[in-house]
């Protein structure tokens, strides 16, 4: 029963280790994403800042720092919500996981204890027997 319940602690080991490698996978490819649209927003920032330069010669510089401002702005709106949408799936995964490691080891536990009861009552039925016996 040891080695048994070894093994399956074994096995629950590694699926988990699966799923967390799983899980660093599509966290990089989602840090990946995030880094190609940082990449794409910047090169899209630069040429609005060109651009802007372009027709500084005809705005008011007030209205330059006010683009400049409202760009920014979007820039880090964007961001914060691409981070804060993969903190969530990442949260949401490892309490997906968490629950499952949970039902597996309750499981687990039940299983433990019914072969603890059934052992237990074999025990007790033996030592009624041998005590009739003597």
């Amino acid at each position: 029963h040891e080695r048994e319940h070894d093994r399956e602690i074994s096995e629950l080991i590694a699926k988990h280790e699966e799923e967390m490698e799983k899980l660093r996978a599509k966290l990089k490819e989602q840090q990946y994403q995030r880094d190609e649209l940082q990449q794409q927003m910047a090169a899209t920032h630069k040429a609005e800042i060109e651009q802007a330069q372009l027709q500084s010669q005809k705005l008011h510089s007030l209205e330059l720092e006010t683009l400049r401002l409202t760009l920014n702005n979007m820039h880090t709106s964007q961001l914060e919500l691409t981070q804060s949408n993969l903190r969530k799936e990442k949260e949401t995964a490892l309490m997906e996981l968490r629950e499952m490691l949970n039902d597996k080891r309750a499981q687990e536990v039940a299983i433990l204890q019914s072969r603890h009861q059934l052992e237990w009552e074999k025990i007790k039925e033996q030592c009624l027997k041998e005590k009739e016996d003597l």
